[in-house]
């Protein structure tokens, strides 16, 4: 089975990989559309020439890979994508076949995170919007997906995961609950830059705090996504407390 997770940036999109990535049958493959995205767009990024020299650059021939069975043979799948990736027009026909799970946050912890990485990002770079659309195409096309919150997955992560993996018809395998520091063998190549904090991790981080406040400069931008979040968190899977 193909797994597509889709999610913006900073939703705890690594450690959910490397928690399947921690499964014996599950391969992972890490933002594949990202070299196509720079190259389409022309958009810079953090080590975009890098990015794009590592990638596959040709989206029709990511999607046709995505579509296709792990490549090293895993019986699982499991594709972390980025849903500002996706651009108007594209077609995600190579999904059909997929279980799809939408990761959400809330735009202030996504906001507050992204900040430090990246200055002044706008709605486009958090993914909300593409994210929603994805969703409401995935629904309307009666595809399997299940929706769940980063917060719930740090809050209750055993509960969390088994709701998930019941949800998409995959057995709960506790591998997924850790992994190694030092990150996965098929981090991408941006790795380096994003994933600091993950890859000091053994596991998922503890239950988050109180909603950050949100940066007068950002206030547009979070006031823009959260309709979109709340739309997917109306759907979200109910873990137990």
């Amino acid at each position: 089975m193909n797994i597509a997770c889709w999610s913006g940036p900073r939703n705890l999109s690594t450690a959910l990989m490397y928690a399947f990535g921690a499964r014996d049958d599950c391969g992972v493959w890490d933002e594949p559309f990202y070299a196509a995205y720079l190259t389409r767009t022309g958009i810079h990024h953090p080590m975009r020439d890098e990015i794009i020299a590592a990638g596959i650059t040709d989206p029709a021939e990511v999607a046709r890979r995505c579509a296709a069975p792990d490549p090293k043979g895993a019986a699982h799948y499991y594709l972390k994508l980025m849903t500002h990736h996706v651009l108007e027009g594209d077609s995600l026909d190579w999904a059909a076949q997929a279980a799809h799970v939408f990761l959400i946050r809330h735009p202030a912890r996504v906001l507050a995170s992204y900040a430090v990485k990246r200055e002044n990002p706008d709605l486009t770079d958090i993914g909300f919007a593409q994210q929603s659309a994805v969703f409401e195409e995935v629904r309307a096309r009666g595809w399997r997906y299940a929706v769940i919150d980063s917060v719930d997955i740090r809050r209750a992560p055993e509960p969390a995961l088994r709701a998930l993996c019941a949800a998409i018809d995959l057995p709960f395998d506790p591998a997924m609950l850790s992994w190694s520091a030092g990150g996965h063998r098929d981090d991408g190549v941006w790795a380096s830059h994003w994933y600091d904090a993950v890859h000091r991790s053994t596991g998922f981080a503890g239950a988050e705090g109180p909603l950050p406040g949100v940066d007068p400069a950002l206030r547009a931008v979070h006031d823009a996504a959260l309709p979109h979040y709340q739309r997917m968190q109306a759907e979200t899977l109910r873990i137990p407390a």
